[in-house]
């Protein structure tokens, strides 16, 4: 362990054996069985969200939470962002109740600070924010991203989001094999982002988006954010892509981190420049990158604005749940967005012309509303299947009459209320 806590040692990597390494931990197969979720929120000034929080009064608020005796993981994103993520949880509703009751528990604590939790895909009110976490980390990314313009500030700073965590799935063909998985995820994604867009609205300006946090990643950096092809075989297509993918930054035990330039982790192997890279290199490497979805044994589905209200985050999770873990739905889903791949064409999500349109049209895109018809029309059933509450099915019956139906998302409320 050295002097900064990061684990070194162990012998340089070979290519070779970087390849074996990304095949066996990215895709871990198996009967789905597990869910997780990780919520990210802005935190915003009780009475009135339009005010700016000091970073001193964030940070004694988020030393406040620190304390709290949580089931979930509890960090902070560079901007002060909070983050709530849940252990693999057996069933969709152990997975919900838990982190229903930590988040009750952090906006309680939060509450007699004049501070509360709010969820939009990105501020609506305030950017830039500044950091307020100085580690090398943040400072290498921070370095790295601002080579390709401002929106990797406001990812790291202004941005929220609703990540869903499923099991990679069978290693056999069928509805819940994990190649099948695979694609779905790359197509029903954009259904994700369009029928959840939350963030039409950034530094109180309109942006021209539904989901402008999904065009900051769009528009991140040329290969950090982006997909690999969906439609070859999982293990090798994204093994190539994190060796191809230029890495982010060098770690140092001392002193700041180098952010190289234009240095693929395959090169990285094969010059042993600067330093031989070694298993933990690579473990840390697979962090900087952004996919949509991004392969962690698990996936992660990362493509979900944050969600407004008390419970609205419940919503994403459990039809994206209901969606991809019970067989009937899970077929039922792919046979309707199996005609988006036409619309996508070649190009890798988020930068192909479907993921664009989800991004900047929501649900006012036919092709996208008829498809989140479908998803949500095979969710309602499902989830009484998976054991879901009366309260989880009516909040997703809610969502589906008020925005669905109508081809609305959570975004276009907002663009009233500024009209």
């Amino acid at each position: 362990m050295s002097s900064s806590g990061i684990p070194r040692g162990g012998p340089p990597l070979a290519e070779a054996e970087a390849e074996e390494l990304l095949r066996c931990i990215c895709f871990k197969t198996g009967p789905p069985r597990t869910v997780g979720v990780e919520l990210e929120w802005l935190v915003h000034e009780l009475r009135d969200p339009r005010l700016p929080v000091r970073p001193p009064r964030l940070a004694a608020a988020l030393d406040t939470v620190r304390s709290l005796p949580l089931v979930s993981a509890l960090t902070f994103e560079p901007g002060g962002q909070l983050e709530l993520s849940s252990r693999p949880a057996g069933s969709l509703m152990e997975c919900l109740d838990s982190v229903a009751a930590d988040l009750g528990a952090v906006r309680s604590a939060l509450g007699p600070l004049g501070l509360t939790l709010s969820g939009y895909g990105v501020d609506p009110w305030h950017a830039p924010r500044g950091r307020v976490l100085h580690e090398p980390r943040y400072d290498a990314m921070e370095a790295a991203l601002d080579r390709t313009g401002p929106a990797g500030r406001a990812m790291m700073c202004d941005s929220a989001s609703v990540q869903i965590c499923l099991d990679a799935g069978h290693e056999e063909p069928g509805p819940l094999g994990y190649h099948r998985r695979w694609q779905l995820a790359h197509l029903l994604g954009a259904v994700l982002v369009a029928a959840f867009a939350n963030s039409p609205l950034h530094g109180g300006r309109r942006t021209g988006w539904r989901s402008t946090r999904q065009a900051l990643w769009t528009n991140l950096d040329p290969l950090r954010a982006l997909a690999p092809s969906p439609d070859g075989e999982p293990r090798a297509e994204y093994a190539a892509h994190v060796l191809d993918s230029p890495v982010m930054c060098v770690r140092a035990d001392e002193g700041p981190w180098d952010v190289p330039e234009g240095l693929t982790f395959r090169e990285w192997l094969r010059t042993g420049l600067p330093r031989p890279a070694d298993a933990d290199d690579l473990r840390y490497h697979m962090t900087t990158l952004f996919p949509p979805v991004r392969p962690r044994g698990h996936l992660e589905l990362r493509m979900v604005d944050a969600q407004s209200g008390t419970d609205g985050w419940m919503v994403p999770v459990a039809v994206t749940t209901a969606v991809f873990d019970d067989p009937e739905a899970a077929e039922t889903v792919y046979r309707a967005v199996k005609p988006l791949a036409e619309r996508a064409g070649p190009g890798p999500a988020p930068r192909n012309p479907l993921w664009v349109a989800a991004a900047r049209d929501g649900l006012s895109d036919p092709e996208l509303h008829a498809a989140a018809l479908a998803v949500f029309s095979a969710a309602r059933e499902a989830l009484p299947r998976m054991g879901a509450s009366g309260e989880v099915r009516r909040a997703v019956a809610a969502f589906h009459e008020r925005y669905v139906i109508p081809g609305s998302c959570p975004a276009d409320d907002l663009l009233v209320v500024t009209s």
